[in-house]
């Protein structure tokens, strides 16, 4: 860069001058970093319909154009608190009957209380010796637990220690413990049902004195573990637990019914794929509205971005709003949001072939509003009659919920093949193009990230000839400032020649 000089001896506003001279070339920098702005808010304005178009058709389309996903069903009980039920995907339609003769109960034993030989209590670290008819020194013996269809033997002596048999028991397949506030051992299977109650008992007559006084013999309280029985529909089924899967109905027994008969009815769920449909379109008149709202958008000629020079004269809410009136408008009359739009209108109201009749979204209640009825860019979007937080159609008659009831397999048939339809054109729509767009892309996202680092590369450019071209001015006023200086200095020394004579 050139020595910058002010106009020190001319007297000349050299800065002024020059920007004026270079104001072109400062244009030109100006209008290349607006147009990477605007591109750069355009690819963002993209980005964000992009995604609710990639929503509508993966959320909902995706899974709706598969009969399977109408395929919803719901089971009532006549009475909640004895019985729970889970509706499985194979679960058949009907009426049945249930009554629960038992719950599946867990294996427990509480033992007597225990006391130490001398009155103490006792902690997880006292040993059987020390436990009041405990063994004496010397004597040893061994106590068999049988849990889960496992045999184990514990053998013990006067040095075991309460927490040495806790180990052996839980290492035996029980869960076992010592209230050392209580001073009683709890022991209990680790599952429910019969086959994982336990039993233990002393294998030799020292194992039953060590059981005695650890509490779990004769005067422990034992709760025997059981498996679960319902009636259904006349047939017995057991479980070792609470929980039952019969037919695609998983069943989970709460309380006994004591011979009260309990009815359990499976239906197609009509409120599911009721809303299953109108999410969808909730969903669809969301986007189809935001890009009439966009394509539809009020020019913003004579609007570009500011430059920071401009942007010092406004105040924030000038500079907001400024934008905003830009930002609005990015996709004005764009042809991709126009192409789009379009397709999925046209599929939206063409008809669809079912059981050899073309059926559209009018016979099952799904209209647009009037073209007078409807608010600005809003006047594709569809509308459920009946549908309750709807003001414009909640009064008319609910004839989907009538046909999801009454004709089921024709509203999914309707629903399967729109919806195949609309994904088939979008995956389309979204398709790789080699240099313009990537997979599931609907706008060129490739080419505006070129053009976006093209303009990087050009102003880049553009700075460099600009400084240049200022470095040459100043270098020419320079040297004249230098001129002027030498031209003064020889007219004093002449002044002071003639002076002196």
């Amino acid at each position: 860069m050139a020595l910058r000089l002010t106009g020190l001896m001319s007297g000349i506003d050299t800065e002024s001058v020059i920007q004026e001279l270079v104001a072109a070339r400062q244009n030109k920098v100006d209008e290349a970093k607006k147009a990477q702005t605007k591109l750069s808010w355009k690819q963002d304005a993209w980005s964000s319909l992009n995604t609710k178009l990639k929503n509508l058709q993966s959320k909902y389309l995706s899974t709706m154009r598969f009969a399977d996903a109408y395929s919803k069903r719901t089971t009532s009980v006549s009475n909640g608190s004895y019985v729970s039920v889970i509706t499985g995907a194979n679960a058949v339609n009907g009426v049945q009957s249930l009554q629960i003769n038992q719950l599946a109960k867990t294996g427990y034993l509480t033992g007597a209380k225990i006391s130490g030989t001398s009155g103490s209590e006792l902690t997880a670290l006292s040993k059987v010796g020390e436990i009041a008819g405990g063994l004496s020194a010397g004597e040893s013996g061994v106590i068999s637990v049988t849990a889960g269809g496992k045999n184990v033997d514990i053998a013990i002596n006067s040095d075991t220690t309460i927490s040495d048999i806790l180990t052996q028991m839980q290492d035996a397949g029980l869960n076992a413990s010592f209230d050392a506030k209580q001073q009683r051992f709890f022991v209990s299977s680790k599952e429910s049902g019969a086959s994982n109650d336990f039993t233990i008992t002393g294998a030799d007559p020292n194992g039953e004195k060590a059981l005695s006084a650890l509490g779990m013999g004769s005067a422990a309280t034992k709760i025997m573990g059981q498996d679960a029985e319902i009636n259904l529909n006349g047939a017995i089924f057991t479980s070792s637990t609470n929980v039952f899967e019969i037919n695609g109905l998983t069943f989970t027994a709460l309380s006994e019914t004591n011979g009260e008969t309990i009815t359990v009815t499976t239906q197609d769920d009509t409120e599911g794929i009721y809303d299953m449909i109108k999410d969808f379109l909730t969903e669809y008149n969301s986007v189809i509205n935001e890009m009439d709202k966009l394509y539809n958008a009020e020019s913003a000629k004579g609007y570009e971005p500011l430059t920071d020079e401009e942007k010092d004269a406004m105040s924030e809410s000038e500079i907001e709003d400024w934008e905003k009136k830009i930002k609005d408008a990015l996709l004005r009359r764009d042809e991709n949001v126009s192409s789009i739009g379009s397709a999925l209108k046209s599929i939206m109201s063409a008809g669809v072939v079912v059981n050899g009749k073309t059926m559209y979204l009018s016979d099952f209640g799904i209209n647009t509003l009037g073209y007078f009825e409807a608010a600005d860019n809003e006047k594709n979007a569809y509308h459920i009659d009946g549908d309750e937080d709807d003001e414009f159609t909640s009064a008319n008659a609910d004839k989907l919920k009538g046909m999801i009831s009454n004709d089921p397999d024709t509203v999914i048939s309707f629903f399967t093949q729109l919806s195949k339809d609309l994904y088939t054109k979008m995956t389309e729509l979204s398709s790789s193009v080699d240099g313009y767009r990537s997979y599931g892309s609907f706008y060129d996202d490739k080419k505006m990230k070129e053009d976006h680092s093209d303009y990087t590369a050009k102003i880049a450019e553009l700075e460099e000839k600009l400084a240049d071209y200022e470095d040459k001015w100043y270098a020419k006023f320079a040297a004249m400032e230098t001129a002027l200086a030498k031209l003064q200095s020889s007219a004093s020394a002449v002044t002071g020649l003639l002076g002196g004579s």
